[in-house]
């Protein structure tokens, strides 16, 4: 087995954000058990990691409620540490969930005050997204649901979540900002039942939006996991949809409260196929995905300081293991065999012809008359032949 460069470069595009190594580790039911991080401290020893960017929330980097005066400090420290390491900031998000007056809601808020409140917060950091160079905004909307549904008037609640988003679009359209947004889908957790909960529902709320070619998602491990959904899957079709416009990594032990372990300390297997996916487009080879590769997790509480950049470094290093296993996968030539066996690449052939309708395919006897049903059901597909050599691929068997 060869294991390449494990050495993470800024050239493989890892980003964390503020709040992933930044985590005290306080929970519902104890107190934190690390310092609180220094987010200059977190760009410089990101950097020495081989990280590539940083990203954050605003209240991550500017205490909520500061003034303009206090703001600016906040900001400027940070810029120079970003100039001093050469990390970028790929993209920011608001945090619309932390504060109680979001109690009840933000952008879907029954207090429209609140939802006024919350559009003036996103747009007032759209523009230090500008500022610092963020291509990407990201909409998590961990307070956009509801615990008592006949408390909200649910079709207006999207009402007023499309409305939020075609305005916010606007903006950036018309500041010339060049900067796409990503709904972020979860199913729940800190609201009992989040709106938008899957890629599935983001991506068919967003074929709604005024400004449906500038929002795709971002989908995380752990939130399709926990609704026992298939998280490869979904990639693929944002991927198919061109709507993968960033992505959260962490890892999950199916469904159950978010966990945000590290990338691949949960569904390995699973962790593999995406890594495949992202990294050589699937078997017929089609566009992977050029974007970073965010790693959305939390050091566990039971670490101390050191312990938090060991975990951020697992992050990077089982990453970069999984690519290269996937690519070792890929290039073995039982592999390739047994996937010609089983007709993988087959599926990437248009079932009709060039040229051919419905009619053709009504006239031609051998797609149904004469099709032996019987003789072709007792063919076996191989594909337990490629889970093991993916296994073996995976386990350094081969």
């Amino acid at each position: 087995m060869s294991t390449g460069n494990l050495q993470p470069t800024p050239d493989d595009r890892f980003t964390f954000g503020l709040w992933t190594v930044g985590w005290q580790a306080r929970d519902p039911f104890g107190d934190p058990t690390r310092p609180a991080l220094d987010p200059v401290e977190a760009v410089h020893r990101l950097a020495d990691l081989g990280a590539y960017g940083v990203t954050f929330h605003d209240d991550d980097l500017i205490p909520f409620g500061s003034d303009a005066a206090v703001r600016r400090q906040h900001i400027d420290r940070f810029r120079s540490a970003l100039d001093e390491t050469g990390l970028v900031v790929p993209m920011m998000t608001t945090n619309l969930f932390t504060h109680p007056v979001f109690k009840e809601g933000a952008l879907t808020a029954n207090d429209r005050s609140v939802r006024r409140y919350a559009m003036r917060k996103v747009l007032h950091n759209l523009d230090l997204a500008a500022e610092l160079g963020a291509r990407t905004y990201v909409f998590w909307g961990g307070r956009e649901g509801a615990e008592v549904d006949v408390a909200k008037d649910l079709p207006s609640a999207l009402d007023r979540y499309r409305e939020a988003l075609d305005t916010l679009a606007q903006y950036v359209v018309d500041q010339g900002y060049g900067i796409r947004f990503a709904v972020e889908p979860k199913p729940n957790e800190p609201r009992g039942d989040i709106f938008l909960p899957t890629v599935g529902h983001a991506l068919a709320f967003i074929s709604t939006l005024e400004h449906a070619d500038m929002v795709g998602v971002n989908p995380e491990v752990g939130h399709e996991q926990m609704s026992n959904l298939n998280f490869v899957h979904g990639i693929a079709q944002a991927l198919w949809q061109g709507k993968l416009f960033h992505i959260d990594l962490n890892g999950q032990h199916g469904p159950k409260f978010d966990q945000d372990l590290v990338f691949g300390h949960g569904d390995l297997i699973s962790a593999f196929g995406l890594v495949d996916l992202l990294e050589n487009g699937g078997i017929s080879g089609a566009s992977p995905y050029d974007g970073p590769r965010h790693f959305d997790y939390k050091p566990l509480r039971t670490e101390d300081a050191d312990g938090v950049w060991v975990s951020a470094a697992a992050n990077m290093r089982t990453y970069l293991l999984l690519k290269e296993r996937a690519h070792a996968f890929r290039a073995d030539p039982e592999v390739q065999e047994a996937l010609a066996m089983a007709g993988a690449g087959d599926l990437a052939t248009p079932t009709l012809g060039s040229g051919e309708s419905y009619q053709e395919l009504l006239a031609d006897s051998s797609a149904f008359e004469d099709f032996d049903a019987e003789a072709r059901a007792v063919r076996g597909e191989g594909v337990v032949r490629i889970d093991q050599l993916m296994v073996e691929h995976l386990t350094g068997a081969r």
